[in-house]
């Protein structure tokens, strides 16, 4: 068992949460809703900051740039270890898995970074174990939310990662969410091909990859960012991190929120793998 999952860490994530709970509940009202191009967003804060609602479909979003305009317009390009209508189904783990946890996730969310610190080392496991495979969808809801363009171009570098191989891509996505690497939401470090690259480097199968490189660079998969945020836009999902488990959601006790320690996790997910 890694350090991150042993009673102190549990204790320690706890604490996390209740902190977090204060400090959006300060928020709240402020919070409640934003204006965006014209329409309005509503962002909720569910049991004290668990996870963020989304009340229309993201779009561009107000941080949307020209490149943004643009790659709407652009061929769709998708990463080779896509597949499904236009590589928006996104894989990872054996193909002999029975049992499938989709995921659905926004780069920019700090419930996701958070639950992916807490609780990221338990679905590896069972990934490698053959217990179930993950099924990605990407959001970038937080880009309209808050401003900016991090979440689809964080989306784009990980369409990058994903054309190299899917553990690139898993081991990628774990990297963004690294508690030194994740930036408070409200800053749009991901906006960054620089800060994306350099947390690439991190990843074994990235480090040094100068076609993953060039990839995010020239904004190769921008289009499938787009298009993947689309999908996730029409799943019906109201917030991430959102956790089903062939399509049964998994909650902690007492709420609709994805479960943040590793004793809620295997506890709403243990019934669903019997099933």
């Amino acid at each position: 068992m890694s350090k991150r999952n042993t009673q102190q860490e549990k204790t320690a994530a706890r604490e996390r949460l209740r902190a977090e709970r204060e400090r959006q509940a300060k928020k709240e009202a402020r919070n409640r809703q934003l204006k965006v191009g014209g329409g309005v967003l509503a962002v909720l804060v569910v049991a004290g900051g668990v996870v963020f609602g989304v009340s229309q479909a993201s779009g561009g979003g107000s941080g949307s740039s020209d490149q943004w305009a643009s790659a709407k317009k652009d061929p769709l390009v998708k990463p080779k270890n896509a597949s499904g209508k236009d590589g928006t189904t996104v894989v990872v783990g054996k193909a002999g898995a029975k049992k499938t946890l989709q995921m659905y996730e926004d780069p920019r969310c700090p419930v996701c970074a958070q639950f992916e610190q807490t609780v990221g080392s338990t679905v590896d496991k069972a990934v490698e174990d053959g217990t179930y495979k993950v099924q990605y969808i990407g959001a970038t809801f937080l880009d309209g939310n808050l401003g900016g363009s991090g979440s689809k171009n964080a989306l784009s570098a990980l369409g990058a990662a994903l054309d190299v191989s899917p553990d690139a891509f898993w081991h990628y996505k774990a990297a963004m969410y690294a508690k030194d690497n994740h930036p408070d939401e409200q800053k749009d470090t991901f906006n960054s091909d620089a800060a994306l690259i350099k947390i690439a480097d991190q990843v074994p199968e990235l480090k040094g990859n100068k076609a993953f490189q060039k990839d995010v660079k020239d904004g190769t998969f921008d289009k499938w960012a787009l298009t993947m945020s689309e999908k996730f836009d029409k799943s019906g999902v109201q917030a991430t991190p959102t956790l089903q488990m062939d399509g049964k959601k998994l909650t902690s006790p007492g709420s609709e929120n994805a479960p943040m320690t590793v004793a809620e996790f295997t506890n709403a997910l243990n019934p669903l793998l019997k099933g």
